[in-house]
């Protein structure tokens, strides 16, 4: 089909707003209808229900919209593409089918499997100890296009990219080839924007002042052209923004290097051009790809254990020497800390010298206990809180009463053949295909960077004024396992100049801060998005299930830097 096609999300992780696909259906024009529902964190809950039901391990709330919106679905030939598979792909697409027929709706479902490693874990790397309870190769789109072309209403996958929602489609529409990169690539960048849903039209977005319809945001679209390149917009009549701004902070998200690997081609974020095409219009365009690397990534989630947390409040005067007193005085009631397989303990102050209110004089002490055993990490640890009650600082209490253990999973990064994986898609009809594996014996490459740019700043006058980073500088951060990253970028291409100078791996250490002291940063420079990617690794330990950060995915990281007061040129500002 020569004209692009329109792939609109309605869902950024299992949870999102469940009736973002109905607006989405009803909003407008749309080809495709996907959904993201897959993150880490969420193979591990998958993973507990599949333990408890044989039968689960998908995201249920899918199934609630495809039954919203299924009938004007079919009556407008929208197909329906969602990786809400998860760990039973094939589950999920006897659920929908399920579902069609309490409708009366005939429909033609296909699923996508071959990404769960967990009865073949030898060909991993490194090699896996012990028994995961998820193990999945991240797959690509050549499946979902494989099930579009078969004629499928519904594609339902496990394990694939994010970005593979938006792939498979394109690859479908405009009948791409494996070795048609420049184009997957393009296409891989269009599903980076959408795959978070709201995230790319206003939301999250550190520039509210640029935001002036404060509703909540439309769910994205991406209009996909035959080349590759696309429009990020959205319906119209909805909340939010879609400009230059929006878009590069998605882009930015939860990546590393300017080279994206990924299991169709390696993208180059480097390459990328973005432009302001009307209202609520961008475009995506020069993006450059190459060939994929020689493995696919795989996500592994062991059990780690039992972990509680209470949080004492300390109000007034003298917060360390109470927060010290309390802390002697908890693991003394416990026995001593070597109890326990791991012990963390975090003052978290938020008081002030004659605080105005009782609210803004407090501090919490945050204790965090981990062990293999659920009666040591239970109710005798948070009651042992409470003997401190009457005993302990002046002012105690707590922010919540004594509370049982819960489960907490580690996240793993590993990389496993491409051989070794078999990509299966499951037709409508019940045949099984192997999807071939599209890589080729060309070595990934680096693509010519794009436009952007490259002068060095050099200051008219020698004023500076000591205000926030953000005053110029927008941020987005997230986490990738145990690391996080900061995308930062800046509005123009003087204060991008700025930016190169002023923020290398030192400066990162600094403003992030002494839980960074010890930590590998990498700084990767994107002048075409006026765009530095700082890589913190290990900051979230071993991912966000396991991390005892308050902020354990690394959310506000981004704009914890943007708050730090260094010095600006004044003609920035």
């Amino acid at each position: 089909m020569t004209r692009p096609v329109r792939i609109g999300n309605c869902s950024g992780f299992y949870g999102d707003r469940l009736a973002a696909a109905r607006e989405m259906v009803e909003g407008g024009d749309i080809d495709v209808l996907c959904g993201d529902y897959l993150a880490e964190l969420t193979m591990l809950i998958l993973a507990k229900a599949q333990a408890k039901d044989p039968s689960a391990g998908y995201a249920k709330t899918f199934l609630t919209q495809v039954e919203d919106v299924l009938g004007l679905c079919l009556e407008r030939g929208i197909k329906i593409v969602a990786n809400a598979g998860g760990l039973n792909p094939g589950g999920l697409a006897d659920a929908v089918r399920a579902v069609a027929a309490t409708l009366g709706l005939e429909v033609k479902v296909a699923h996508v499997e071959g990404d769960d490693l967990r009865g073949s874990l030898s060909a991993i790397v490194p090699e896996v100890v012990g028994k995961p309870v998820s193990a999945n190769a991240y797959l690509g789109g050549w499946g979902i296009a494989e099930a579009l072309a078969a004629g499928a209403d519904v594609v339902v996958t496990g394990r694939v990219t994010d970005a593979s929602l938006v792939v498979g489609p394109a690859a479908w529409w405009h009948g791409w080839g494996p070795g048609d990169w420049d184009a997957l690539a393009g296409a891989v960048v269009a599903g980076h924007v959408i795959e978070c849903g709201p995230q790319a039209t206003g939301g999250n977005y550190p520039f509210l002042d640029e935001i002036t319809d404060r509703r909540y945001p439309g769910f994205p679209i991406a209009e996909v052209a035959a080349d590759g390149s696309s429009v990020i917009t959205k319906h119209e009549g909805t909340g939010g923004l879609v400009s230059v701004g929006t878009v590069t902070a998605q882009l930015l998200y939860e990546i590393a290097d300017p080279a994206y690997l990924g299991p169709d081609c390696t993208t180059h974020f480097d390459t990328i051009a973005l432009a302001q095409e009307a209202e609520h219009r961008v475009s995506i365009s020069g993006v450059r790809g190459s060939a994929p690397p020689e493995t696919l990534k795989v996500a592994l989630n062991d059990a780690g254990g039992y972990r509680n947390t209470m949080t004492l409040v300390l109000t007034g005067l003298d917060i360390e020497a109470k927060a010290a007193h309390a802390e002697q005085l908890l693991f003394e009631v416990l026995g001593g800390r070597e109890r326990f397989a791991s012990v963390d303990v975090r003052l978290l102050r938020f008081d002030t010298a004659d605080a105005p209110s009782n609210e803004r004089a407090t501090a919490h002490l945050r204790v965090t206990v981990k062990d293999p055993d659920p009666r040591k990490v239970g109710r005798a640890f948070s009651n042992a809180t409470m003997e401190l009650a009457l005993g302990g600082y002046a002012g105690f209490h707590t922010t919540t009463p004594p509370g049982s253990e819960s489960a907490y999973g580690v996240y793993r990064p590993a990389a496993v053949p491409r051989s070794a994986v078999v990509h299966t898609v499951v037709l409508p009809d019940g045949t099984r295909r192997t999807v071939p594996d599209p890589c080729s014996a060309a070595p990934p490459v680096r693509g010519e960077p794009g436009p952007g740019p490259g002068h060095v700043f050099r200051a008219r006058t020698p004023e500076v004024r000591h205000v926030p980073l953000g005053r110029v500088c927008g941020a987005r951060s997230g986490d990738k396992g145990g690391n996080a990253n900061i995308g930062i970028w800046t509005r123009s291409d003087e204060a991008y100049a700025w930016l190169r100078s002023f923020l290398d791996v030192d400066m990162a250490r600094e403003l992030i801060g002494p839980e960074a002291a010890d930590l590998r940063i990498e700084v990767f420079e994107l002048p075409n998005l006026r765009a530095l990617n700082v890589v913190v690794h290990g900051i979230l330990g071993e991912g966000v299930a396991s991390s005892t950060r308050p902020d354990p995915q690394a959310k506000g990281l981004g704009e914890f830097v943007r708050s730090r007061v260094v010095q600006i040129p004044a003609e920035l500002l």
